[in-house]
């Protein structure tokens, strides 16, 4: 292993104590990127599901699925000790943008 090696990955293994303003300031950054990379991961897969259901001629709204995705939303939170009412209001929020776009663009 070279010192360059070890060096980082004693980076790596530091806790957020352990790190500076600037670092953890970095961490939030490359987690905020991260996030927003899965919001356009699954708005492309929203989009997706918006042409089957034109081309089934499905409706836009299905309640029964969008249940399913806020319980899990919660259940998600709770597993992860997150204040479920906010990840609801996130989950809530993505949906209906994607119901918006996928009636303008029928």
């Amino acid at each position: 292993m070279t010192r360059d090696t070890a060096t980082n990955e004693d980076e790596e293994n530091r806790t957020p104590d352990e790190m500076s303003l600037d670092e953890l300031r970095e961490e939030i950054q490359t987690i905020d990127r991260e996030i927003v990379e899965l919001i356009a991961q699954r708005t492309y897969v929203a989009d997706t599901i918006a042409q089957v259901k034109d081309e089934q001629g499905l409706p836009t709204t299905d309640e029964k699925q969008e249940q399913q995705v806020m319980d899990r939303a919660g259940s998600n939170a709770e597993q992860f000790d997150v204040d479920a009412n906010l990840v609801k209001a996130i989950f809530r929020l993505l949906i209906e943008l994607n119901k918006v776009e996928q009636r303008e663009n029928r």
